[in-house]
């Protein structure tokens, strides 16, 4: 199997979702992929419920030291990381 140097992937337009399985499966493949315009990426379902998903998903902390991470990003660029 052969591969690109690099799969450049534009993220605008599609569902955040099923793009990140795409890019999961490359990666577990050994390609490097690089996102272009992740800022653009659609989410699925209401806004009330995704606000309430992710602040969920912020309040999730190591309870010995939380500067230990886990690293919740806020900018939709570093969310698709």
């Amino acid at each position: 199997m052969s591969f690109a140097k690099q799969i450049v992937v534009d993220c605008r337009g599609h569902l955040l979702g099923r793009l990140s399985s795409i890019i999961a499966k490359e990666l577990l493949n050994g390609q490097q992929v690089v996102l272009v315009r992740s800022e653009d990426v659609n989410m699925s379902g209401s806004l009330y419920r995704a606000k309430l998903k992710y602040a969920n998903f912020k309040r999730k902390k190591t309870n010995s030291n939380p500067r230990h991470g886990p690293f919740h990003q806020r900018a939709p660029s570093k969310i698709l990381w």
